[in-house]
C-alpha cells in the first residue's frame, strides 16, 4: 500500500511540473493583436471571430484590433459589431499605420470598439451606404452622374429612392447608437453616413469621435491604461501599461477565404469548374480536368454562399454557360450569342449590394465572356468538321472499302477486306481473284459488288 501512495504521489507531481510551463504561460497578462488590412467581407469576420475567441480563450486583458480598410459589405460589418458587443475580452480600434484609413464600414465597426485611437496621418469617415444592385460602371461611364450628388433635400439626405433611403436611415440608427453605447459623437456620425464626412487624426480627437491619438501599440497601451470600459454589461478598468503584444496572424483558410470571396475571383473558379466537369464527360477518363473542375466549382460555389448574390444574375451565368455548352456540340450562331449575352447581364447584376473591394470587373466578365464564345466556337467548329469527314470507324467505314476474293461459290465466298478474312455475298456474279468494294455488313457477312459497277472508273476493267 506504501508503495502504492508514493508511486500515485510520484506520477502527480510529474504530471505538475509537466503542465506547470502551460498554465503559467496561459495566466501570463498579454494584450493580442489583430490586423484587418483590406476590404470588410467574410474573410474579415471570420479574422476577428477567432480573434477574440483566442483571446477569450487565454484570458487576454485586450485585443487590439489594427484596421486600415476602404469599407466593405454591410453584412460582414454588422457580424463584426455583435462580436465585438458580445466580447467578454475589450477591443481597443485602433487605425493603422500612418497613411491608414477606417473608411465606410471601418467608421461603425471603430465606434463599436470599447476605446478607439488612430496613429497620426490616417483619417476616417466615408460612412455612407453604397447603392443597392446595378450595374457595374463602365471605364467613364460615370460621367453621365455628374451633378446627381446635388440633388439634396432640405434635410441633407441625397435624393434617391425609397430603398436608398431605408437603408441610409438604418445606418444612421445604427452608428448613433454605437455612439450612445461609447459615449462618442453621434452628429459627426450621422454625418458622416448621410454626407460622407471624412476626419483626420487629430481632428477626429478633438469631435471626440476617438478617444486618442497613438503613435503606436506602445503609446497606445501607456493611453488606453486605466479607461474604465463597459464590457458585455460589466465595468472593467483596464490595466495595460507595459503590456507585450502578440501579433495573431490569419490561418491559411482565413486567406483563402480572403481570395475566393473575391466575385470576380468566384466566377473564374466557376466557370473553370464548369469547363473542367463538362470536359471530363466527354472524355471520359481524363481525371484531371474532372477532379481540377469538381474542386474550383465546389469553392465558387461556397464563395457565392457567403456573398450577398442576386440569385437572378446567378440563374442567367448558368444559363448563359449552357447555351454555349449546346452551341459547341450544335452549331447555330443564335444560341452563342444568347449565351453570351445571358452570361455578361448575369454577371452584371450578379452581386446584390456593392461595396469597396466587392465589385465586378468588366476586365473580367469581358474577357470571360469571349473566352467562353471562343471555346464554344472553336468546339463547334471541330465537331462540325468531324460530322463532314468520313466515318473510320463502324459499319458506315466499310462502304466503298476495296476487297478482293478469296474463294467463291455460288453467290457467297470469302473475301480479304482491311487485311482480314470476311464472309461476303453478291447480286452479281464474281469470280476469285476479281476487285469489289463493300456496299453494306450485315451479321458479320459483307455484301459486295464489282468495283466498275460503282461507275467511279476505279473498278475492274477485265
Amino acid at each position: 500500500m506504501t508503495f502504492a501512495r508514493t508511486a500515485l504521489f510520484a506520477v502527480a507531481f510529474v504530471v505538475a511540473a509537466v503542465l506547470s510551463p502551460f498554465s503559467s504561460a496561459g495566466s501570463e497578462k498579454v494584450a493580442l493583436l489583430a490586423a484587418i488590412d483590406g476590404a470588410i467581407g467574410p474573410a474579415s469576420s471570420k479574422q476577428l471571430e477567432e480573434a477574440l475567441d483566442t483571446a477569450a480563450r487565454r484570458n487576454a486583458v485586450v485585443l487590439i484590433l489594427e484596421i486600415d480598410t476602404p469599407g466593405g459589405l454591410v453584412t460582414s460589418m454588422r457580424e463584426m459589431i455583435a462580436d465585438i458587443l458580445a466580447s467578454p475580452v475589450p477591443v481597443i480600434g485602433y487605425v493603422a499605420p500612418a497613411g491608414g484609413h477606417a473608411a465606410s464600414a471601418g467608421t461603425y465597426i471603430l465606434y463599436a470598439t470599447h476605446v478607439a485611437a488612430m496613429a497620426p496621418g490616417t483619417n476616417l469617415g466615408a460612412a455612407t451606404p453604397v447603392e443597392i444592385g446595378g450595374l457595374p460602371s463602365l471605364p467613364g461611364g460615370d460621367q453621365g452622374d455628374k451633378g446627381k450628388d446635388d440633388q439634396k433635400n432640405a434635410s441633407g439626405r441625397p435624393a434617391g429612392d425609397a430603398m436608398m433611403a431605408k437603408v441610409t436611415n438604418d445606418a444612421v440608427a445604427l452608428i448613433r447608437s454605437l455612439a450612445e453605447l461609447r459615449g462618442r459623437n453621434g452628429d459627426w456620425g450621422e454625418k458622416a453616413v448621410r454626407e460622407a464626412a471624412s476626419l483626420s487624426a487629430n481632428a477626429a480627437q478633438q469631435e471626440h469621435v476617438i478617444d486618442f491619438v497613438a503613435r503606436d501599440t506602445t503609446e497606445l497601451l501607456q493611453l488606453a491604461d486605466g479607461r474604465t470600459v463597459d464590457v458585455a454589461g460589466r465595468k472593467v478598468v483596464l490595466a495595460t501599461r507595459g503590456l507585450p503584444v502578440e501579433t495573431l496572424e490569419p490561418g491559411w483558410f482565413i486567406r483563402l477565404l480572403a481570395v475566393i470571396t473575391d466575385p470576380n475571383t468566384a466566377v473564374v473558379l466557376m466557370l473553370v469548374g464548369f469547363y473542367g466537369i463538362v470536359f471530363e464527360f466527354t472524355s471520359p477518363g481524363a481525371v484531371a480536368p474532372g477532379v481540377i473542375g469538381t474542386i474550383c466549382l465546389v469553392l465558387g460555389l461556397y464563395a457565392l454562399d457567403l456573398l450577398p448574390i442576386n440569385f437572378t444574375g446567378l440563374a442567367l451565368m448558368l444559363l448563359g454557360i449552357a447555351f454555349l455548352v449546346i452551341e459547341a456540340f450544335n452549331p447555330t450562331v443564335v444560341l452563342g450569342l444568347g449565351g453570351v449575352a445571358a452570361f455578361l447581364f448575369g454577371a452584371a447584376i450578379l452581386l446584390r449590394v456593392e461595396g469597396p473591394g466587392f465589385t465586378m470587373s468588366w476586365a473580367v466578365i469581358g474577357p470571360a465572356a469571349a473566352l467562353t464564345l471562343g471555346l464554344a466556337l472553336l468546339t463547334g467548329t471541330y465537331v462540325l468538321a468531324a460530322r463532314r469527314k468520313p466515318p473510320r470507324v463502324g459499319r458506315e467505314a466499310m462502304r466503298g472499302l476495296p476487297a478482293e476474293i478469296l474463294d467463291w461459290q455460288g453467290g457467297e465466298g470469302h473475301v480479304l477486306a482491311w487485311g482480314e478474312r470476311w464472309r461476303a455475298r453478291a447480286d452479281e456474279p464474281v469470280a476469285v481473284g476479281d476487285s469489289v468494294e463493300v456496299t453494306g455488313v450485315g451479321d458479320l457477312v459483307l455484301t459486295v459488288r464489282r468495283r466498275h459497277a460503282a461507275g467511279n472508273g476505279q473498278g475492274e476493267t477485265g
